[in-house]
């Protein structure tokens, strides 16, 4: 029996000992050579054939198995590479390197369908030449991507381009052949039973895929459809997380900003209590705003300021305040200044202008309307106050313009108690609008009184004040052209003093009252005058005339120059009107060279003025002369004034 040939049975050992020693199949061809060494034994020839190819089948299942544990294994590890957090573009870079080198391809990429635009586009690849690129699109119709993703099934093919199981696609045809690609494999990439991409993987030479290399890469797509849609989520996790954590800072810096404005309006409202002015109030809003505010009234008047605003355009600004005015809230001009109204209800109160010092914040405006609150009530406060006052100074006023129980030493310090010092000058002006709004000219008037420290009535539509200084012309102009400019029509003043004793108040007023109707008699409307500046009139219409005031005021000059020098400009002065204003004639009386006669008029020009020539002029210097000369007649008892040494 051949089975019973000893070099037989140890050629069957020994391919027995070379599998288990997983020796290479050349070894088995040498072991049936040298086992037969009568080529004419066909039956134990035969019989080594069949040991040859079952041991040839077994060497190969080993290899397949040993191929399959090691792709096993490649799986595992690619699965455990894929369970590590990685951002998505990364983690399709490492599916892409990890499928082609799990079956030791050429090439890989990774697709995602984008339902838009019914086509895909590549988002990840590894190993290729030039023409399969990130984001490369793929048609929706034709190739093996579409054909896997229809069926959600891995489909191959051993030779792409010669293959005509499936429906082609040229511009994927054009690819490949740029590529170099032969064999081609489509996974498809779903999450549950939606297929949102593909993974391919492809040689650049023909190959049939194993069943186990169709298992792994499947295996592997499900992997990597899990890796995505963890990578997904965690993407998605981290863009929450980092919204979460934006917004926690958003609401920390709110509530920051809340305590800072809460703290801020605490502080403006506390020292507006404890009864701060506005200046400090505004330099402590000026601290929390960071720049340089100033708070204007309605008219535009400053009222208090902390450093000078630099970019101040009063034009541009104008309209700024105009539509922070219409929006009632903050408006910030294209200078980079802030405007703010400080309104009560419905009146604004005053306009604050901020100009910072860095770039303005989210809560400069709030800042600003806490401010603009706290300036209000300021302002609130001080009408309030004044208000109160006001009453109690008008009371005052028309006590001492009428007949009151009080003596006038009780009135005197009941002005001191209101700051107004009746020892002190004082003029009187009684002002009549020619237009406008009375109510509007008894607030500005109230305004005005308590801002100069005086007092102020009305009488038969007058405005009647008692104003601190010496100079009653000088006051009426200016209460006529402050008031013109509120109302916007002309206002007629006139004005006497000064006085300082209260005795003496009602005499002044109704001197004052006495030139205001001189000024209507004479067609004077919007004008303003005193006694000493209508001359004799005023010393005519005043009820105790001041002659010595009178003279003083006219020819003053000329007295003081005679008394000094020891000349005789007032009797040149009588000789030359007493001749008809002819200095030859004069000359003649004074038998004097008429050079000199003109000489002295030079004199007078530089002590008069230039218009004292002229006819009004005149007429005032001739009477003053004859007033000077009556009082020395009746002084000197009878004595003519140019007959003695010049009078003072």
């Amino acid at each position: 029996m051949p089975s019973e040939d000893p070099s037989v049975r140890e050629a069957l050992f020994r391919l027995f000992e070379l599998l288990a020693a997983e020796a290479p199949p050349e070894r088995f061809e040498e072991v049936i050579r040298t086992a037969l060494p009568d080529p004419a034994d066909t039956e134990s020839a035969a019989l080594l054939d069949r040991a040859r190819g079952l041991a040839l089948d077994i060497h190969s299942l080993f290899a397949r198995r040993h191929q399959r544990e090691a792709g096993l294994a490649a799986l595992v590890d690619t699965a455990r590479e894929l369970t590590l957090p990685y951002e998505l573009d990364v983690l399709l870079k490492v599916i892409t390197r990890r499928a082609r080198l799990l079956l030791n391809l050429d090439m890989s990429w990774i697709s995602f369908h984008d339902p838009a635009e019914d086509c895909s586009y590549v988002r990840a690849a590894d190993g290729h030449a030039s023409a399969i690129t990130v984001g490369f699109r793929i048609p929706g119709t034709g190739g093996l991507g579409n054909r896997s993703g229809s069926q959600s099934i891995p489909f191959w093919s051993p030779d792409y381009l010669d293959d005509d199981g499936f429906p082609h696609s040229g511009a994927i045809d054009d690819v490949v052949r740029a590529e170099g690609l032969r064999a081609l494999m489509s996974v498809p990439l779903h999450d549950g039973d939606h297929v949102f991409g593909a993974l391919y993987v492809a040689d650049r030479k023909v190959r049939h895929f194993a069943p186990d290399e169709i298992t792994q890469m499947s295996s592997l797509g499900d992997l990597v459809s899990v890796a995505i849609k963890k990578a997904r989520l965690l993407a998605q996790a981290r863009d929450e997380i980092s919204e979460l954590e934006l917004d926690s800072s958003r609401a920390m810096d709110f509530f920051s900003a809340a305590r800072h404005l809460r703290e801020t309006q605490s502080r403006l409202i506390d020292l507006v209590l404890r009864g701060r002015d506005l200046h400090e109030l505004t330099a402590a809003a000026a601290g929390a705003l960071d720049g340089a505010l100033l708070v204007r009234d309605v008219a535009g008047r400053d009222l208090a300021a902390t450093g000078a605003v630099t970019a101040l355009d009063e034009d541009a600004l104008l309209k700024t305040v105009l539509d922070a005015h219409t929006e009632r809230a903050p408006i910030r001009s294209a200078e980079g200044l802030w405007c703010c109204p400080a309104a009560a209800g419905d009146e604004i109160l005053a306009t604050l202008v901020f100009e910072p010092r860095e770039a303005a914040t989210d809560i400069t405006a709030q800042l600003l309307r806490i401010v603009a609150q706290a300036v209000a009530v300021q302002l609130q406060v001080q009408r309030s106050a004044a208000a109160a006052e006001g009453h109690m100074r008008d009371q005052l006023f028309h006590e001492l313009l009428s007949s009151s129980r009080y003596t006038p030493d009780q009135l005197a310090e009941r002005a001191r108690r209101l700051a107004v010092d009746l020892t002190e000058p004082h003029v009187a002006v009684v002002a009549r609008p020619e237009g406008g709004a009375q109510g509007k000219a008894v607030v500005w008037a109230s305004s005005y009184a308590y801002r100069l420290s005086g007092l102020k009535t009305t009488d038969g539509g007058c405005i009647v004040l008692l104003l601190p200084g010496t100079d009653p012309g000088a006051a009426a102009r200016a209460v006529s052209s402050e008031l013109s400019s509120v109302l916007g029509h002309p206002v007629t003043a006139g004005a006497a003093g000064p006085i300082t004793s209260a005795v003496t108040i009602v005499q002044t007023y109704q001197e004052a009252r006495r030139c205001l109707d001189a000024l209507t008699a004479l067609g004077g409307d919007g004008a303003t005058a005193s006694p000493q500046e209508l001359g004799f009139l005023g010393m005519l219409l005043s009820e105790q005339p001041d002659t010595v005031a009178f003279i003083a005021f006219t020819i003053g000059p000329v007295l003081d120059y005679d008394t000094q020098q020891c000349t005789e400009l007032v009797r040149t002065l009588e000789a030359y009107f007493a001749a008809g204003s002819s200095p030859t004639r004069a000359a003649e009386s004074l038998h004097v060279h008429p050079n000199t006669v003109s000489r002295r008029l030079e004199r007078i020009t530089d002590l008069l003025g230039t218009g004292w020539q002229e006819p009004v002029r005149a007429l005032e210097v001739q009477l003053a002369l004859r007033l000077h000369r009556a009082r020395h007649t009746l002084r000197k008892g009878g004595a003519p004034p140019h007959a003695e040494a010049p009078a003072t």
